[in-house]
């Protein structure tokens, strides 16, 4: 989800109000994360709605009114309370209501991992690769003829007890396609965590397991580099040949023998 000019600002401004009205309880952020998640559903499939509520033209307290009328009742107040500053501001395009709101559920989730905000990374990093590298659940998870109920449970016979709740929140909501794939979503909720909790997050790609001692100097380096903690995930890969590979961000540092060959072998081949 890219969001731009009025569409960013709205969402900066709301989900500092969600942190607000859900902080100090895990709870309460779950409650509200499902709720927000089924709000971005409705705005999805009634454009009737989606479209009035986005109407610059509409008085606010039109559109708060029918905020009110159509979810009140059905969700949580710091839900509802966030909703309503929602549709009081301006968006870019109407199509960004239901990607902001599914955005703030998202948020929602990641609060409700309170301290466990690091194993929330971790545990959507490996749930990516599991999914990654495994062609028969990949297809299982990405089958059009398969409903959405469908794999939800399946997720649910995988996962449920086995990750904390806020992982296995995320996994469901996934399945609804708003990023293409499952391992997609899954990519950008893990730097939706890191970025919740005042993180960046880095895969590590070496050819053998680094030392904690190791693992503490590349997480410190990384630190002074980008001037943020990092949150690293280290992938041993036989294929890097020595050194190593970083990966944080848009941004790729790669030490490792093999991209030194590669380089060579394009300096001969020019």
């Amino acid at each position: 989800m890219d969001f731009r000019g009025a569409s960013a600002e709205t969402l900066s401004a709301v989900i500092d109000e969600l942190k607000a009205a859900v902080s100090g309880s895990t709870e309460a952020a779950a409650t509200t994360a499902d709720s927000l998640f089924s709000v971005s559903q409705t705005f999805r499939t009634e454009p009737a709605l989606r479209r009035f509520a986005t109407d610059g033209s509409i008085p606010v307290e039109a559109k708060q009114g029918l905020v009110r009328e159509v979810f009140g009742g059905k969700l949580d107040d710091a839900a509802l309370t966030v909703l309503v500053s929602a549709v009081s501001r301006r968006w870019t395009h109407s199509g960004d209501l239901p990607d902001g709101v599914e955005r703030l559920s998202e948020v929602a989730a990641v609060l409700s991992a309170g301290e466990q905000g690091p194993e929330l990374s971790d545990e959507l990093f490996e749930l990516r690769r599991i999914i990654d590298h495994n062609p028969t659940l990949r297809d299982a998870l990405s089958d059009p003829a398969r409903s959405v109920a469908d794999k939800s449970e399946l997720v649910d016979s995988l996962l449920a007890g086995k990750v904390q709740p806020a992982t296995l929140t995320l996994a469901k909501q996934a399945l609804a396609g708003s990023y293409g794939t499952v391992s997609a979503a899954l990519s950008a909720y893990r730097t939706l965590a890191g970025d919740t909790f005042g993180e960046s997050v880095a895969t590590v790609y070496v050819a053998s397991p680094l030392s904690d001692d190791q693992a503490a100097r590349l997480a410190a380096t990384l630190q002074r580099n980008y001037g943020r903690p990092v949150h690293t995930n280290v992938v041993v890969d036989a294929s890097v040949l020595g050194g190593i590979r970083v990966e944080i961000g848009d941004d790729v540092i790669d030490g490792s023998v093999a991209s030194r060959l590669d380089d060579a072998e394009r300096l001969l081949a020019g």
